[in-house]
């Protein structure tokens, strides 16, 4: 008897749909074979199929059984198979209505006592149902993600009875309600906020306008003058994100496994790797391409603290993704791209000891320990990165004085509002002096065309924080200042 069952598995970001075809021979010695480039983890599903059926009280045939998935050319990876494999059978069988199979995907990873376990990647399964049409079957752990898809029927199972007893139309199961993009929207969360910062008015000033105009932003500093808590910080004063911006961020993690119940859809990700990271841990790949960490901080940030220590050809690898929003990882089988379109919050200390220009502690560093460190951060990185601060130590009478300061909510505020009004406003006009003074920044600091637009895009910015609707002077002037001068 030959069954086919519909079933999916991710390429990158997307899934593709596989027709898992299921043949039991009414001869032959018994042997279970599954084909079609089934990885590691796709050929162990046999043993887990049929413990499953046995321990299900269904039979399991005794016969030669050969599972092919097709399209024959694309890697399977995963255990999202188990599922349709088993219903494959068991309808080749005559155990479950084969005519509830049509147009229907099954996706799950099955328990040796059949219960269903979630797999990545269910949303990127989900888009695809919608446009075949059809119904998706899930795991229940998974129902979450897939509710956030419109436009499709979804039916969460424990178990593998309980789904059989659905498609023989013996007990239904109840089809996932659309989760309200209200409900996804959570408040705002994070550890650190910016009243808990002693000090630093330049330097939040600089985070707040980032947070405007998602600029990269590079602080610099002596160890202790409070760099890292600025920028863990940063992620309280970001702009909620939309819900174009959350479907896209869910589909990344839910492609790496990363998805809970209790998401953070309405917080964009805060990624913090350490300096010991590798280059593919960053930008992704790997023999079954992944995304990498600047995947993981699409629409949100990528914190690396101690900038200069990771190593070299880790950074190189940021330049193009920088400046594309996305990242193209080739392999033998082809070529995925992922979306990384991210802002860059990077702190380093000016020199090894960290102290070099420190008012009254002294640099022991020697000459050739200092250019060897600052050469460590090339030319065409630094000069992607927007904002350049040099943060001082706090003063003391900051430091132990009771200093009112603003709060991350309100600086919050204000950033939504100039983030929206650059969304909707038309192209934003420069007054002649301002374009004046952009043409005499040019020649004085040397300023490459990319520093160049980029001075642009911070005045806008400013501009937009300031409700203005015209670039000034005034507004030039301040972003100019950010650029890096060493």
């Amino acid at each position: 008897m030959f069954v086919t069952v519909l079933s999916a598995t991710t390429v990158g970001l997307d899934a593709v749909l596989i027709k898992v075809e299921v043949d039991v021979a009414s001869r032959g010695f018994p042997k279970f074979n599954i084909v079609g480039l089934p990885s590691k983890s796709v050929d162990e599903a046999k043993e887990r199929v049929r413990t499953t059926i046995i321990n299900s009280s269904f039979q399991m045939p005794d016969s030669r059984i050969t599972v092919n998935l097709a399209p024959a050319d694309i890697p399977k990876v995963g255990s999202g198979f188990d599922l349709p494999i088993a219903i494959g059978i068991l309808a080749a069988n005559g155990a479950v209505n084969r005519e509830s199979l049509k147009n229907n995907i099954f996706v799950g990873e099955l328990s040796l006592t059949g219960d269903l376990r979630p797999v990545p990647g269910i949303i990127s399964v989900a888009h695809l149902a919608r446009q075949k049409k059809g119904g998706l079957f899930i795991p229940v752990a998974s129902s979450y993600e897939a509710s956030m898809v419109s436009g499709i029927d979804i039916y969460p199972a424990r178990n593998i009875t309980d789904l059989i007893l659905h498609l023989n139309n013996e007990k239904k199961i109840s089809s996932c309600p659309l989760i309200p993009f209200e409900n996804l929207r959570h408040g705002q969360q994070s550890k650190f906020l910016f009243e808990d910062v002693k000090g630093q008015e330049a330097a939040k000033r600089a985070l707040t306008i980032a947070a405007a105009g998602f600029h990269n932003v590079h602080l610099k500093g002596p160890p202790g003058a409070g760099k890292t808590l600025l920028l863990r910080a940063f992620p309280s004063i970001l702009p909620p994100m939309e819900k174009s911006e959350m479907v896209e961020v869910a589909k990344i993690y839910s492609i790496c496994g990363l998805m809970k119940n209790q998401f953070f859809l309405s917080s964009r990700p805060f990624r913090n790797p350490h300096h010991t990271i590798s280059r593919i841990g960053l930008v992704g790949g790997g023999s079954h391409p992944t995304p990498g960490e600047i995947s993981l901080s699409h629409r949100g940030v990528l914190f690396l603290d101690e900038f200069p220590e990771f190593s070299h050809a880790t950074l190189e690898a940021l330049r193009q993704p920088m400046e594309d929003g996305e990242i193209i990882i080739s392999r033998a089988e082809g070529s995925l791209n992922f979306p990384c379109r991210f802002i860059l919050l990077a702190a380093s200390n000016p020199c090894p000891c960290g102290f070099l220009g420190h008012p009254k502690k002294p640099c022991v560093c020697p000459p050739g320990a200092i250019f060897k460190y600052k050469k460590r951060l090339s030319g065409p990185l630094l000069d992607r990165i927007d904002i350049n601060v040099d943060v001082a130590p706090v003063e003391e009478e900051k430091l132990t004085g009771n200093f009112a300061t603003e709060t991350s909510e309100a600086i919050r505020k204000i950033v939504t509002r100039a983030y929206l009004r650059r969304k909707e406003r038309p192209k934003i006009a420069t007054t002649p002096e301002a374009a004046n003074l952009l043409k005499q920044a040019i020649n004085k600091l040397s300023l490459s065309a990319r520093a160049y637009f980029k001075t642009i895009k911070i005045a806008r910015t400013i501009a937009d924080l300031a409700n203005e609707d015209k670039i000034e002077v005034s507004h030039v002037a301040e972003a100019l200042q950010f650029r890096a001068i060493d």
